[in-house]
């Protein structure tokens, strides 16, 4: 079970269920990968609410090692999700809500958090 307190979503991948986590160790993993400086800068790239299909796929990769999984993006990539396109984008935008945002993801309350997308989860 996920605990939203910890900043950790629950993904159906493959029709199978996961569980995410931006651990400190995944979120320096994505800074590298998108030669950012800093973890919030991470989350501003995705504020405006564009995403590449390949920032996806480094993203929900780092959330499912930072949740102990050993799964390589490359093999993310060549996972369905129920939704395509878009199901991806949720996932990413759950997660992010989760790591940085205050208030609310799937309905139910996050850990008091502050951060650029504070606020902004569904």
């Amino acid at each position: 079970m996920v605990n939203l307190h910890r900043g950790e979503i629950e993904a159906v991948l493959d029709g199978k269920s996961y569980r995410l986590c931006l651990t400190l160790g995944a979120l320096a993993e994505l800074e590298h990968a998108f030669g950012e400086d800093d973890m919030l800068a991470v989350a501003e790239r995705f504020e405006a609410g564009r995403i590449a299909a390949a920032d996806a796929i480094r993203m929900i990769g780092a959330g499912l090692r930072g949740a102990g999984y050993d799964i390589a993006d490359a093999a993310v990539g060549a996972m369905r999700v129920e939704g395509g396109a878009a199901g991806f984008v949720d996932i990413v935008a759950r997660l992010l809500a989760a790591t940085f945002a205050a208030g609310r993801v799937n309905g139910e309350a996050c850990a008091d958090r502050t951060g650029p997308l504070a606020g902004r989860a569904g």
